[in-house]
């Protein structure tokens, strides 16, 4: 089971449609591997094994009696503990929080209608709101790379259990880099799809309950390799409740289909939020490797301020995620009007540039800090210390510009810590950067399994 656990999601989805490989057998090799490899990562939080194993057998029926299948017919996969899911427990790490629905969010129902059978929860920080995975329901996840150190956040559990093997996909969710950063630190990959294009309905936060949107976050797969996240964003995205009624989503295809044939921009440094050397050499390496093998590399540089998108993203931020934390309203339609211009300007920047290549992230995954405030933690680099809210850097422009942004493991430091990179496209293009992610991990050998996984 150990190799076929690290499989993609669309290959165990052709076996079990094939019926070499059985749901049940599946699921089952999963359960024994959280069993086994999950004590020391604290990955996954909840288990329904009855409830799967249920789901499982008639899925494998299903296939005996010879009816049509979804596209994710029969694949075992874990959910992030920020979605509501129908009879399984979901808490997103506050106890006042903490029930079963009767119903599934939005965005999970279409993965049940694929065909997912959803065995587990995985382990997130309270309210969603840190770079660290970590609550006082379910305790400390650990990076399967090294467990001195974060998963990152929020969708940390997440990315632990697809890096060690524990899980065959993932649905995260990001509105500060919740997706790409703990994709980045367990070297997997995930995609934080335009805004508005995947249902939020059912994600927590806003609390149990709520109906509306929140405005900067997305919902959005993490897998193994990018081919699962094409597959899983077909599934997911769409429009859902009262605008499913007149409104049709038709995503452009992707621009190219190799980097040969992609205009590909790279912003890789900042003076006003430099990345610490042993990720610029990772990512340094990585463009020229990419350079070799043919990508078409322009010299085009982003016309924005980098401390002017972070302050854009913190003043619409930090209403939405801290209760103390008031914006008036005419001052939120002034943030919304600057975002509006920001989105104008990546808008012209795109039209001579198909994709652009930004670290993920400052440093490589950190060591576990849970200190309180959270505004006073620092993070080690090279020469010295940063403030821990450094992290808010590279993660800000695709967020506040509503944009595609897919993050893939490019590279490890001489630490052997994973090192991504994101790749910024066009809003609504979310097939192009996901085409420019496949070319890159066809180049660089994509993900690669932790030590002792």
């Amino acid at each position: 089971m150990t190799d076929i656990a690290l499989w993609p999601a669309h290959r165990l989805a052709q076996a079990v449609r094939r019926r070499e490989l059985s749901s049940r057998e599946l699921l089952d090799g999963y359960l024994a591997r959280v069993e086994q490899l999950n004590p020391r990562l604290n990955a996954v939080v909840t288990l329904d094994p009855d409830g799967a194993r249920r789901v499982a057998d008639a899925a494998d029926a299903a296939l005996v009696r010879g009816e049509d299948v979804g596209p994710l017919h029969g694949v075992p996969m874990t959910i992030k503990d920020t979605y509501e899911t129908a009879g399984m427990r979901t808490t997103c790490g506050v106890e006042a929080w903490d029930h079963v629905s009767d119903r599934d969010a939005a965005a999970v129902a279409r993965l049940r209608q694929a065909g997912a059978v959803i065995f587990g929860k995985t382990n997130v920080p309270s309210f969603a709101a840190d770079w660290q995975a970590f609550n006082p329901i379910f305790g400390t996840s650990n990076n399967p790379w090294d467990t001195t150190r974060t998963t990152g956040g929020s969708s940390g559990g997440a990315a632990a259990a697809l890096a060690a093997g524990l899980t065959a996909l993932e649905l995260g969710s990001d509105i500060a880099g919740s997706i790409r950063l703990p994709s980045n630190w367990c070297g997997v990959c995930g995609h934080k799809p335009s805004w508005g294009i995947v249902p939020q309905r059912g994600h927590l936060p806003p609390p149990p309950g709520a109906l509306s949107s929140t405005d900067l976050g997305v919902m959005g797969p993490m897998a193994r390799d990018v081919a699962d996240l094409e597959l899983a964003l077909d599934v997911l995205a769409g429009p859902a409740g009262h605008a499913a009624v007149g409104w049709r989503l038709e995503l452009p295809p992707a621009r190219a289909s190799t980097l040969r044939d992609l205009r590909v921009a790279t912003w890789l440094d900042d003076p006003a939020f430099p990345v610490d050397q042993d990720v610029a050499a990772v990512l340094d390496s990585a463009v020229a490797a990419l350079a070799d093998a043919g990508a078409q590399f322009v010299d085009t540089p982003v016309p924005v301020s980098l401390p002017e998108v972070v302050g854009m993203h913190q003043e619409l931020l930090y209403p939405l995620m801290q209760p103390s934390s008031n914006l008036l309203h005419r001052q939120w339609l002034s943030a919304s009007e600057r975002r509006e211009q920001l989105r104008a300007t990546m808008a012209d920047y795109f039209r001579d540039v198909d994709v652009l290549l930004m670290p993920v992230a400052v440093v490589p995954a950190i060591t576990h800090d849970q200190s309180e405030p959270f505004v006073e933690r620092t993070i080690a680099v090279a020469d010295g210390t940063r403030s821990y809210l450094d992290l808010f850097g590279w993660v800000g422009l695709p967020t506040v510009a509503y944009l595609p942004a897919t993050a893939v493991p490019v590279g490890r430091t001489a630490q052997g810590l994973p090192v991504g990179v994101q790749i910024v496209g066009p809003y609504l293009e979310d097939r192009t950067t996901l085409a420019a992610a496949r070319g890159i991990e066809q180049a660089l050998g994509g993900y690669v399994p932790p030590p002792g996984v």
